[in-house]
């Protein structure tokens, strides 16, 4: 099993800036990937970014530039700076993790964590 806590999300004013945080523990090897992905009120979750074993990030183009995702392998840690905040950024932020199961992979969630930006 595999744990995910969120944290750093909360109120920004367009134009700040938050850095979420997402600490993995448990069964936590065999990592493929790990990322967040946002989720707004009668939206579907949308990737946001992710980051692979062997770093490599993708983002989506509405965070490309404002975004960034980075890890700390030795605290099992991943983050997500983000800079520029818009409005149409307020969601629920999720965090995941993808890992090799058996021959396939699993995925695990975070709880989520909240941000909102003020106009």
């Amino acid at each position: 099993q595999v744990q995910l806590v969120e944290s750093g999300g909360g109120l920004v004013q367009a134009g700040g800036s938050l850095r979420l945080s997402c600490a993995a523990s448990g069964s936590i090897f065999r990592i493929n990937a790990m990322g967040w992905y946002r989720q707004a009120p009668g939206k579907q979750r949308e990737l946001v970014a992710t980051i692979t074993r062997g770093n490599t990030t993708t983002y989506a183009d509405s965070v490309k530039g404002r975004f960034t995702i980075s890890r700390d392998s030795a605290k099992n840690t991943v983050y997500l700076q983000m800079n520029s905040l818009k409005p149409e950024d307020t969601a629920t932020y999720y965090c995941h993790l993808n890992r090799a199961f058996g021959i396939g992979t699993i995925d695990y969630w975070g709880q989520g964590t909240q941000v909102t930006v003020s106009p």
